[in-house]
């Protein structure tokens, strides 16, 4: 009976034999202190306390007397707005037209955003992060998406003028034209300009390997600088490459604008770099950004007690990696 129940926890957890018996027994003694509690009060043997009326009387007057001084207390609820504490006041949530690009952190806390989360968008609008358009919020991680809802139709993003991107608008110093001063002055006569060189035409980009690209090329593309340019190289080299457009939304802090322009220039053009999982130790598995420690040891376990796998099929089996796991991690796989 002892050895199936303990075959039935090493074919279940991926245990060893030597694991499946340490199991076992912190199951049983787990359960024993459990019972220690039940045991005891039915074992013992609890007298009542007998409390003379002298004392009797004593703990009635003090319970009347703490029941008096709690009546002065004002309650809670009932305090005045003046003497909430700001952690009480950003508690409530005041919603306003803000810009998320300009909007303080204290203005995220009044708008129902806890302070760590305020934070961090305060930390990502300091390392170059923009927010271009509204949706641009759900790419910080961990917003609620509860929340965006009901911030949306307060969020004012501000365009610049086409002016204003250019430089060439005027300037706020500049004087209005004065017709009579231009008729006064004198005109000078025209003086042909000596032919300038012409300037190189700015270089087209073109699409290029994102599986090879280095921080150069990223960094030419619009909403990608050196952080974002750096970050992408290496979730690429933690994966072994990208096999699909779908995973650039996986890059931590990269906007619609930076997403737009990698799908557009950044094809995948050469194969990943693969696991050979039937001689891979557990650090190798554990490296790998889809799979956990707990993961990558228990598939190593199953195989050197079942032998070795020969397709992403004989994955499933492995009740800790669920469907979703193994249509992620198959391409990087080699059997």
């Amino acid at each position: 009976m002892f050895n199936r129940f303990q075959s039935l926890i090493r074919d279940y957890f991926g245990f060893s034999h030597k694991e499946a018996r340490g199991f076992v027994v912190l199951l049983f003694l787990t359960l024993l202190f459990l019972l220690v509690p039940f045991v005891y009060r039915f074992i013992g043997d609890q007298k009542p306390v007998d409390t003379s009326a002298a004392d009797q009387r004593k703990l009635d007057s003090l319970v009347a007397l703490m029941q008096a001084e709690e009546a002065k207390q004002p309650q809670f609820g009932n305090r005045p707005d003046k003497d909430k504490t700001t952690a009480e006041h950003f508690s409530e949530p005041k919603l306003f037209r803000f810009d998320p690009n300009t909007v303080s952190v204290a203005g995220w806390q009044q708008l129902g955003l806890p302070k760590w989360l305020a934070e961090r968008i305060d930390k990502y609008r300091t390392k170059g992060g923009r927010f271009r358009k509204k949706e641009d919020l759900l790419h910080i991680y961990d917003f609620p998406p509860d929340l965006y809802d009901q911030l949306e139709p307060y969020i004012a993003l501000k365009e610049a003028s086409s002016s204003d991107r250019s430089g060439n608008g005027p300037s706020e110093n500049a004087k209005p034209y004065n017709n009579e001063s231009y008729k006064s002055a004198e005109r000078q006569p025209y003086k042909e300009r000596p032919a300038y060189a012409e300037r190189p035409a700015k270089p087209i980009l073109q699409p290029f390997d994102i599986n090879t690209a280095d921080t150069s090329q990223l960094i030419a593309l619009k909403g990608i600088g050196a952080t974002l340019a750096g970050r992408i190289v290496k979730f690429r080299d933690a994966l072994g490459g990208f096999v699909s457009e779908d995973q650039f939304r996986d890059i931590y802090g990269l906007d619609s604008l930076a997403l737009d322009e990698l799908q557009k220039f950044g094809k995948i053009r050469s194969s990943v770099r693969k696991i050979p999982v039937n001689t891979a130790t557990i650090e190798e598995l554990d490296h790998h950004p889809f799979l956990s420690r707990r993961q990558a040891q228990i598939i190593v376990n199953y195989r050197e007690q079942h032998g070795a796998y020969t397709s992403a099929e004989s994955l499933k089996p492995i009740r800790i990696l669920d469907a979703k796991t193994i249509e992620k991690i198959a391409p990087y796989l080699e059997f």
